[in-house]
């Protein structure tokens, strides 16, 4: 598939069927992201690939969802919950500016990796950061940054027409299928 098409059809997804992602597919995104660009090639990320089903139902607690959203709609319920997950960390030393951007090149890396396999994900930064690190005994030095859900959809995730000046939420129809409104081309860039 074209590139900027892959891109267009991942989107973030918050309701997952609950069948067990491909063997290997979670090494195979934590290296790729391993190996993107990252500032200064200081390597900053740790990943934590959790699909232990013992350890995956520990985590959704842990988990803050769709802030845009009301719970019942925007947070996955049992039976819908995401089947894996990849916890990023970084020392706490890191450079914040340059560990940043790592982290959302690795993000977008690991999660455009999965959509190309069918499988969605939804990039969560609220989350239970102190109870995150003791459930998976995260090194002391190192701080949980954010965490990538994983699963096959079970909800259709598309683009819409956005317009300048009018809410920007994403919202879902009565199916719980997600619109996400984006701005035309022409309102974001200029062409010099």
């Amino acid at each position: 598939m074209d590139l900027p098409v892959l891109y267009d059809s991942c989107r973030t997804y918050r309701r997952f069927l609950q069948k067990p992602l491909e063997p290997g597919l979670l090494r195979t995104l934590v290296d790729v992201a391993r190996k993107r660009s990252c500032g200064r090639n200081s390597q900053w990320l740790r990943f934590v690939a959790v699909e232990q089903p013992e350890n995956v139902k520990a985590m959704q607690p842990l988990l803050h969802w769709a802030a845009a959203l009301p719970k019942e709609i925007g947070t996955p319920k049992e039976g819908e919950q995401p089947v894996a997950f990849v916890v990023v960390a970084k020392p706490r030393n890191a450079s914040p500016m340059i560990s940043d951007i790592d982290l959302g090149i690795a993000l977008d890396a690991m999660a455009i990796t999965a959509w190309q396999k069918g499988v969605g994900s939804a990039i969560l930064a609220a989350v239970d950061r102190k109870k995150i690190a003791a459930l998976l005994e995260i090194p002391e030095d190192l701080e949980v940054n954010i965490v990538l859900a994983l699963g096959y959809p079970a909800h259709k995730s598309t683009l819409v027409s956005g317009e300048e000046g009018k809410s920007l939420d994403y919202y879902v129809d009565g199916n719980r299928d997600y619109y996400v409104p984006k701005l035309p081309l022409e309102k974001v860039a200029e062409f010099k």
